[in-house]
């Protein structure tokens, strides 16, 4: 036999819990693989430090160091 109780809960209610819940759940496994990814390599693809070059200096041109007049 069915309640005679109302529905206390709406549906717009319960599909935004629902899609929290699911956010929630993204957020952590993001977070998860965020971990995973900084323990099995220190340098993740996005972290990986590039060459610096000299723009003033054309390509392939050696760099010279030139010693300073003066003392000590």
């Amino acid at each position: 036999m069915a309640s005679g109780a109302k529905k206390k809960t709406t549906m717009a209610k319960l599909t935004r819990e629902s899609r929290l819940r699911e956010r929630r759940l993204d957020k952590q496994a993001k977070k998860d693989a965020r971990k995973r990814a900084a323990t099995e390599d220190p340098f993740s693809a996005g972290d990986q430090p590039t060459p610096t070059t000299d723009e003033s200096a054309p390509a392939g041109a050696e760099q010279v160091e030139v010693p300073t007049a003066g003392g000590s």
